[in-house]
């Protein structure tokens, strides 16, 4: 019998053909841990390097599953009022001169009601009213500053966050929460604690190659093969930023626009600021291009 409600995957497998579906080629260890979290109704917390595809599996999952996703991205200085909620101000002054003579018991009451409540993402995804729960997407929390994730805990542990002027709201149907990190700094341990944890590494070169091939079925084959065989060889590399997924499907999209049929010393030097962002980088791949390319290629 299946004792996931809301369409939700009965297994392992079918949560991989699940992301897959979204063009989200999952290996069996990230579906082991997406399955859990979602058979468990637990937050889904995932740590990797920039471009390994940890904000698409949030993404994937909205798609496949047919819900509302709701994006909170991360930047220092965040804070309640952009991340929760905030009191429409202005109204609320209309209103208190609107209501000129009236009891203070009585303007207060008014004009903290839910009306002038301003619901950002993290209120708007406890507060939902669809008929399915959304993905609440808490993307790249290591770049906000550490009190933030204090805040965050009674979310991800009660699913329920507190106002003080109203009380506290909890989610009728816990939304699918899924957080990302690129580990610029450590999270604390009291918000792993509340998740199911996964580190997103680099894909193998057959499963890069086949998600290249995945997101732009056009390609030549050979050429694909080059570029994943390349990107591969250059993370070996003491890079600042080593290529993502995202990088490499870029580098193809850039090359294929290009004509490329094969790759060559010229055509990867005219291209790598498609490939890598760092000038240092650049100037170090600059210098190892032809070494780099034979052992790609051989």
């Amino acid at each position: 019998m299946n004792s996931f409600p809301n369409n939700l995957p009965v297994s392992i497998d079918a949560t991989q053909q699940l992301l897959a579906g979204a063009d989200y080629l999952a290996d069996r260890e990230l579906a082991t841990t997406v399955f859990l979290a979602l058979k468990l109704q637990r937050p889904l917390f995932l740590e990797g390097d920039a471009g390994v595809g940890k904000t698409e599996v949030a993404k994937a999952l909205a798609t496949a599953l047919g819900r509302e996703l709701i994006r909170l991205q991360c930047y220092e200085g965040l804070d309640v009022a952009q991340a929760a909620y905030e009191w429409n101000v202005q109204r609320q002054l209309l209103a208190v001169r609107a209501r000129e003579g009236a009891m203070a018991e009585e303007v207060e009451a008014t004009i903290y009601g839910a009306s002038y409540l301003i619901k950002r993402p993290l209120l708007r995804a406890l507060e939902s009213v669809t008929a399915q729960s959304p993905v609440l997407l808490i993307d790249e929390l290591d770049r906000a500053d550490e009190p933030f994730e204090a805040y965050l805990l009674e979310v991800l542990s009660e699913f329920q966050l507190t106002i003080p002027e109203l009380g506290t709201v909890r989610a009728s149907t816990p939304p699918i929460v899924v957080i990302t990190s690129n580990r610029t700094r450590e999270i604390h341990d009291a918000i792993k604690r509340r998740c199911l944890y996964y580190w997103v590494d680099y894909p193998s070169l057959e499963r890069e190659l086949a998600i290249v091939r995945r997101k732009l079925p056009g390609v030549d084959e050979r050429l694909s093969m080059q570029i994943v065989k390349f990107i591969q060889r250059l993370r070996r590399e003491d890079l600042f930023k080593r290529p993502g997924i995202a990088e490499a499907i870029d580098w193809t999209r850039a090359l294929t626009a290009l004509d490329v049929l094969e790759l060559s010393p010229q055509n990867v030097n005219d291209t790598m600021g498609v490939l890598l962002k760092y000038q240092d980088d650049i100037a170090k791949l600059r210098t190892q291009i032809d070494t780099v390319l034979t052992d790609a290629t051989t």
